[in-house]
């Protein structure tokens, strides 16, 4: 038995796709197809496409196809008629033009309905709440009340998808209606879409008037705080990438450009002569890291000093350049692989740690 909106939304695709093979929608050739379409979405949610009890509870009094139809109809209204021919219209009554209005019986049915899901919410009984709202919407599509409150249970149930997909549907009916402005806030926020929710919680005061309620005047406050929080964090990213040689910063993972660490420019440090500028290399990230590295790893300082290519430009720093002058050739010397590879190790990932690498959002 399916016991969330999500198995019985599955169990509607089901009943859809079966609908289709006996109403000429598809041909019967197609019947494997969708057989084994229909298994896989029944395994897959752990609901029984052939327990006709399960699928016409899932289904209601209304099809996935009707369904979606009236969303379409709410999502894409019919262009307005001028007031002289809508009055003279007969459909004008109605909520589009191929859409009967409900009687008044339906309406008094559709709003006990709605009064027993607001019953299930206090209890929080959400799928039950939900279940109710989608037949008080049944008999009153369109209702931009049913929509907001079913989208408010959609929402306590974490199902913020379909609370997104019904607030639309509210706002799209009545943009004047407030409330529905609020719940689309919340599941745009609870989405990740701290921009739209700012942008659904305007709408909402510029709806209520009056500089808007204390409710809605918070529900903007916290995604404008979300808003201004992640452009911080991305300022502070950009303003911490790798600059300078393009080994340091290329893609993350590409090996850094001591030469160009070792004052590449200016001082001549690279092989050109001349002492590097320690305070620029005591400054420069990458090295900052390499520095740290090394002090925590007893045994990599060992193997570094083990090198002879190293301890060839430790020997020639310390007799002033062996003669030349100056710092040996840094590039020639990282064209050595077992120091390029020492390098590598001795950043400990450094590489990787370019924008992209900050934690997700």
């Amino acid at each position: 038995m399916a016991t969330t909106p999500k198995q019985r939304l599955a169990l509607a695709i089901c009943d859809f796709l079966s609908t289709s093979l006996t109403d000429g929608t598809l041909q019967a050739e197609e019947k494997d197809s969708v057989d084994i379409a229909i298994n896989c979405i029944g395994e897959a949610f752990g609901v029984d496409p052939t327990d006709e009890a399960a699928v016409a509870q899932a289904v209601g009094s209304q099809n996935l196809f009707q369904v979606y139809n009236v969303y379409e109809k709410l999502k894409n209204p019919p262009p307005s008629k001028p007031a002289a021919a809508a009055a003279a219209s007969p459909s004008a009554a109605g909520p589009s033009s191929t859409t009967q209005a409900p009687t008044d019986d339906q309406k008094k049915q559709a709003d006990s309905l709605k009064s027993k899901g607001n019953a299930a919410m206090a209890q929080k009984d959400y799928p039950a709440a939900i279940d109710l709202y989608t037949q008080a919407l049944a008999l009153h599509p369109g209702n931009p009340i049913f929509l907001s409150n079913r989208a408010a249970a959609h929402s306590a149930a974490r199902d913020h998808e379909s609370a997104k997909a019904d607030a639309d549907a509210a706002v799209a009916v009545d943009p004047k209606y407030t409330k529905a402005w609020s719940r689309l806030g919340l599941a745009r926020f609870a989405l990740g879409d701290a921009k739209g929710a700012m942008e659904a919680y305007q709408k909402g005061i510029e709806h209520e008037g009056n500089g808007g309620s204390e409710a809605m005047k918070k529900g903007f406050e916290t995604a404008k705080r979300r808003v201004d929080e992640l452009a911080a964090d991305e300022a502070a990213v950009a303003a911490d990438s790798p600059r300078g040689s393009p080994g340091a910063g290329a893609g993350g993972g590409g090996l850094a450009d001591l030469a160009g660490m070792f004052g590449g420019g200016g001082g001549g440090a690279g092989g050109a002569g001349g002492m590097p500028d320690f305070a620029s290399i005591m400054n420069n990230p990458m090295f900052a890291s390499m520095a740290q590295n090394l002090m925590s790893n007893p045994d990599m300082m060992a193997n570094l000093m083990s090198n002879p290519r190293l301890r060839e430009m430790a020997d020639s720093f310390g007799r002033g350049g062996g003669g030349g002058g100056g710092m040996p050739d840094i590039g020639s010397l990282m064209s050595d692989p077992s120091v390029a590879e020492m390098a590598r190790n001795l950043m400990g990932g450094a590489g990787r740690g370019g924008p992209g690498a900050g934690p997700g959002r």
